[in-house]
């Protein structure tokens, strides 16, 4: 097995375990709805960053990080109870951008729906300034038998 897969499968099981351990044995009242969105693993194994989100305000992310922090003992050694590797990984967590990513993209997809909706609007009703098919046509049928023959009458 390569490094790399190693190191994700490990990432994928510290990611259960501390999602789990928050959930059954954690009982900081600081810690808000808290979801475990990944983890990840340096080459080595020696460094393990997980990702979470937080469900709430700013204020409940605060306070969800510095539980968090606090809980990181407990966490570390759940994870090294439960995945058996000889050196257990130190923990970091870091608050995962993906929602507020999301945010941004839905606000420029809903103003980019409204520029439609504008343009939508004035061009309600309004004509082409050349005609409807712009594209050149043979005006009569002996001209366009000589364009499908290949020749070009004149």
């Amino acid at each position: 097995m390569t490094d790399k897969a190693r190191a994700r499968k490990l990432a994928d099981r510290i990611q259960v375990v501390v999602a789990e351990t928050l959930d059954r044995r954690i009982k900081d009242p600081r810690l808000g709805f808290v979801t475990i969105t990944d983890a990840r693993v340096t080459g080595d194994l020696r460094e393990a960053t997980v990702f979470y989100t937080v469900y709430g305000d700013d204020e409940a992310r605060a306070a969800s990080a510095a539980a968090l922090e606090s809980a990181k003992g407990v966490l570390r050694s759940e994870v090294g109870r439960q995945t058996g590797v000889r050196h257990t990984p130190s923990l970091a967590f870091v608050a995962d951008a993906l929602p507020d990513n999301a945010r941004t993209i839905e606000d420029l997809l809903d103003k980019a729906r409204a520029k439609d909706a504008e343009v939508r609007q004035v061009s309600t009703g309004k004509t082409y300034a050349g005609e409807a098919d712009p594209y050149r046509k043979p005006e009569d049928e002996d001209e366009a038998e000589a364009e499908d023959e290949g020749e070009t009458a004149e």
